[in-house]
C-alpha cells in the first residue's frame, strides 16, 4: 500500500494543498473577515471547520489503525515543548487577530486577488527569518516544558482512546451549538455577499 496513506511524492503534496485551498476559498476562509469574524465570535465557520478536521482526522487514523490499514504506532509523533508552544501560539493568535490570516489562508488570500495578503504574508516571512536569526538566543525557550517523547493525549491523562474521541466529539457539538446561538443572536454572521466586497 503506497497511497494514499504513505505517498509522500511532491506531486501528491501540491495536489493535497489546491484541493485544501481550494475548500478554504469555497468557505470564504481566504477572507480575512472570517478570521476576525470568528474572533468576535460573530461568525464560527472557522472553528467548525477546524474542529471538524480534528475529530474527522481523530477518528480515522482510529479506525484505520483497528482496521489493520495504517499502523499508528509508527507514525512520527513529535516530543511537545511546551514553552515553545505557549509562545508561539500566543504570538501566532496575534498575527491573527491583527493580520485577519492565519499562514495557510494568506496563500489563499493572495491567490484570490486580495492584496492585504500580500503584506501579511511579507511579514510572516521576515518573522521567519527573524526567528532563523535569533535561533540561538531563544534556544532556552525552545526547550523549557519538554514533555515525554511520543506524548499524546491517552498517553498524557491515561484514558482509553474512545473515551478521548467521545469528548471531542462532545466538544464539538457543544461548540457548534454555542457557535450558533451567538451568531443567531449577534446577526453578524459574515455572508458570501459582504465577502465578495473586501477583495483589494
Amino acid at each position: 500500500m503506497t497511497f494514499p496513506l504513505m505517498d509522500s511524492s511532491p506531486w501528491t503534496s501540491l495536489g493535497l494543498g489546491i484541493l485544501f485551498g481550494f475548500f478554504l476559498e469555497t468557505g470564504g476562509l481566504g477572507s480575512p473577515r472570517k478570521l476576525t469574524a470568528q474572533l468576535s465570535l460573530r461568525d464560527w465557520t472557522v472553528f467548525k471547520v477546524m474542529f471538524v478536521a480534528i475529530v474527522l482526522a481523530a477518528v480515522g487514523l482510529s479506525l484505520t489503525d483497528l482496521a489493520g490499514l495504517l499502523d499508528v504506532a509508527r507514525l512520527k509523533v513529535p516530543t511537545p515543548f511546551y514553552g515553545a508552544m505557549a509562545a508561539g501560539g500566543a504570538l501566532l493568535g496575534a498575527g491573527m487577530a491583527i493580520g485577519g490570516y492565519c499562514p495557510g489562508t494568506s496563500v489563499v488570500g493572495l491567490f484570490s486577488g486580495r492584496l492585504d495578503a500580500v503584506f501579511f504574508i511579507l511579514g510572516m516571512v521576515g518573522g521567519v527569518y527573524f526567528f532563523a536569526d535569533s535561533c540561538d538566543d531563544l534556544e532556552w525557550l525552545f526547550w523549557a516544558g519538554q514533555g515525554a517523547d511520543r506524548e499524546t493525549l491517552d498517553s498524557l491523562t491515561g484514558l482509553p482512546v474512545w473515551l478521548i474521541l467521545l469528548a471531542l466529539t462532545g466538544m464539538a457539538w457543544a461548540g457548534f451549538r454555542l457557535g450558533a446561538r451567538l451568531e443567531s443572536g449577534s446577526g453578524g454572521v459574515v455572508t458570501a455577499q459582504s465577502l465578495n466586497t473586501d477583495s483589494a
